[in-house]
């Protein structure tokens, strides 16, 4: 599978904290910038699998741009980067040094599920964003 041409979302489908956020970036992407996949899918895989990756070594959100792939606090930078509304200016944060910014991150991935739940499946996008969903609108 060749990278994407647009920035894809790769996210914990089963986690509620993921899913809001989510929602979160749907809401605050006026352009439709981003697609998205949940790690435990087929495409995620691939695109995994194309960057040297597995998604059973990830706890995190994962940013495939193009050839690039970011995870964890970087990846959440540049996604806020590109929302609307004030939230680009949280890219002020990368200028904490990254390892204080992923321990941070790594407390609130290894909470996350004690915190906001889990779900038994993951997420099933709603009929107008399945097209931003990668493999959502393929037969089941």
């Amino acid at each position: 599978m060749v990278a994407p041409l647009a920035p894809v979302i790769l996210f914990d489908g089963v986690c509620n904290l993921c899913n809001a956020t989510v929602q979160f970036v749907v809401a605050r992407d006026p352009r439709a910038r981003f697609r998205f996949a949940a790690l435990q899918s087929a495409p995620a895989r691939h695109l995994l699998d194309h960057h040297g990756m597995t998604s059973a070594d990830l706890n995190t959100v994962v940013l495939v741009d193009g050839e690039r792939c970011y995870v964890k606090s970087e990846a959440a930078l540049r996604i806020v980067r590109h929302l609307s509304g004030a939230w680009p200016l949280l890219t002020v944060l990368r200028l904490v040094p990254r390892p204080l910014r992923d321990a941070v991150y790594d407390w609130v991935a290894r909470n996350r599920y004690d915190w906001f739940g889990r779900r038994r499946t993951c997420m099933v996008p709603a009929a107008a964003l399945r097209t931003r969903f990668l493999g959502a609108h393929e037969p089941r």
